[in-house]
């Protein structure tokens, strides 16, 4: 599942265009990015690309948090967090 600090009509849009395999979530008022420190980490009015791998148990398993709008894990490194 992905989360983006984005209205629903705009995450509706990208889902269409990159035809995401996965569900997206609008998160128009960013509490979600807030509550999980990444909203405007780099000063852009924007989350931070971060991943949270969440354990059956409800708690963040592994995270990675870009230190650029470009940095991002690969899907290996996530793929060898998964449980």
């Amino acid at each position: 599942m992905a989360v983006a600090v984005a209205s629903r009509e705009a995450v509706a849009g990208a889902m269409s265009a990159v035809q995401a395999p996965f569900p997206m979530l609008a998160d128009a008022d960013h509490r979600v990015a807030e509550a999980y420190g990444v909203y405007n980490l780099l000063e852009d009015g924007y989350a931070a690309p971060a991943v949270f791998v969440i354990g059956r148990d409800g708690r963040i398993a592994w995270s990675y948090v870009g230190r650029a709008a470009d940095d991002r894990p690969s899907t290996q490194q996530i793929l060898d967090h998964l449980p």
